[in-house]
């Protein structure tokens, strides 16, 4: 869940999504991506972002949502991108009455202990293809772990 939900969240979604399907556990996992702000609403991913997947041989339909209420109480784990994403999510749980979803990290599941994701939107291809790769290592850990 980063700030507009078009450069890092959409590539950790696809990657946790194509890594589901291929363990044949679609039916046990629900996989969404929103973002803390309303800023892109209804949009597509950032066009690298989409190139990166594509690389990878990845598609997404997604498009930007805000996150809601009801996701923090129908969702098991929320998972964020760096500490200021983890404080809005933290802040806004406390709103929210009956919230069962563990807020944490997608980094603290990287085996190379890189624990914040930065957002690639102001850098380069290179910056991205270093964002699928962390959410690639934390998406197979964090699997792992709860499969």
């Amino acid at each position: 869940v980063p700030i507009g939900n078009i450069c890092r969240s959409p590539i950790a979604e696809a990657v946790f999504r194509k890594l589901v399907t291929d363990e044949k556990l679609e039916h046990k996992w629900r996989t969404d991506s929103a973002a803390v702000s309303d800023w892109n609403v209804g949009r597509f991913p950032d066009s690298r972002a989409l190139s990166c997947l594509r690389n990878h041989g990845i598609e997404t339909a997604h498009k930007a949502r805000q996150i809601t209420k009801e996701d923090f109480q129908t969702f098991d784990h929320i998972l964020c991108m760096d500490e200021s994403n983890l404080r809005d999510l933290n802040r806004k749980s406390n709103q929210v009455k009956d919230c069962k979803a563990k807020i944490e990290l997608l980094g603290t599941y990287d085996p190379q202990k890189q624990l914040i994701i930065e957002d690639p939107y102001y850098g380069n291809e290179k910056d991205f293809e270093t964002v699928y790769e962390q959410c690639l290592r934390c998406c197979k850990a964090f699997l792992e772990k709860y499969h």
